[in-house]
């Protein structure tokens, strides 16, 4: 994975307006992130979630970015991403590593399901 080129990754969200997708999402302090441990571990986890989204955008924070996938009735969004890459030529992945590279948040898009 490669640090986050903003009009890149929006070039390619932008490909995935108004079709079918699917998504994983995940984020934690748990296993991955056990240096975050404050007695209790939180995380999400969604895979192969089926949608479709109307707009995507991704904005820069501080140090990371943000990237929002607005549905018909509600939203899909993800922080802390830092890195990103195209894997088997046309799944998104993006990710946000803390300072050591350990995965703190995960956001993949792909017009096929993901292996599981």
């Amino acid at each position: 994975m490669k640090p986050i080129e903003i009009d890149k990754v929006q070039e390619w969200l932008e490909k995935f307006n108004h079709q079918s997708v699917f998504i994983h999402l995940e984020t934690t302090n748990g296993a991955y992130a056990s240096h975050f441990n404050s007695g209790i571990n939180v995380g999400a986890y969604i895979r192969n979630a089926n949608v479709t989204f109307e707009q995507a955008k991704i904005v820069q924070e501080d140090q990371s970015y943000r990237v929002g996938l607005k549905l018909e009735m509600g939203w899909i969004y993800a922080e802390g991403l830092t890195h990103w890459t195209i894997h088997e030529g046309s799944k998104l992945l993006l990710a946000g590593h803390d300072d050591e590279g350990r995965l703190m948040v995960a956001l993949q898009i792909s017009e096929k399901p993901f292996d599981y």
